[in-house]
């Protein structure tokens, strides 16, 4: 398909989009392959921490490759009664070659970007916060530390638990949910 466009001089560019076959998964990324798809809340996941009220959301993930050694991840939670954007957040997962090593590259519409690292065994990713950084303006109390850990249970459905500590309180839970899969 022949695409035309502006060039910033204003004269026309054009280019050939080709609609390729879709890549092959490259092979670092296969102990992770459990985790591709799109997934959808079920039921509602449940949020909870010391200094908010409990609450519920809907989340819809898409985890995906595009042939690179690393997936393509992005969160986006809803509101479960309005539907309201909340929660968005998107990234990267890789691994180191030949290891179980795995990390992930988060950026938040909270003004967070965090790496975490840890390790995939089987169906299960558990990682900890190796750096987190903020936003000059980011609300208090401040993130200082993330843990999770993903799982793929026997109903073969994703499992995430998320707990962190903030510069007012100690490491706990702070959200799980179950998904499960609409796509391959």
């Amino acid at each position: 398909m022949e695409v035309a466009f502006p060039l910033c001089n204003g004269s026309p560019g054009h280019f050939t989009r080709l609609e390729p076959e879709p890549p092959k998964m490259n092979p670092v990324v296969e102990p992770l392959s459990w985790m591709l798809g799109t997934w959808l809340s079920d039921p509602p996941g449940v949020g909870t921490f010391p200094t908010l009220q409990p609450f519920q959301y809907l989340e819809e993930v898409h985890i995906s490759h595009v042939g690179q050694p690393m997936l393509n991840f992005s969160f986006n939670s809803f509101h479960p009664d309005t539907h309201k954007p909340m929660h968005r957040e998107c990234g990267f997962i890789r691994l180191k070659p030949d290891t179980n090593k795995v990390a992930f590259i988060s950026a938040q519409n909270t003004g967070i970007v965090e790496v975490e690292e840890g390790e995939v065994n089987g169906h299960e990713l558990c990682i900890s916060s190796h750096s987190v950084s903020r936003i000059s303006f980011a609300k208090e109390p401040h993130v200082e530390q993330i843990t999770r850990k993903f799982r793929l249970n026997s109903e073969g459905k994703l499992e995430q638990t998320v707990s962190m500590a903030t510069t007012t309180q100690p490491m706990t839970q702070h959200l799980h949910i179950t998904y499960k899969k609409v796509t391959p």
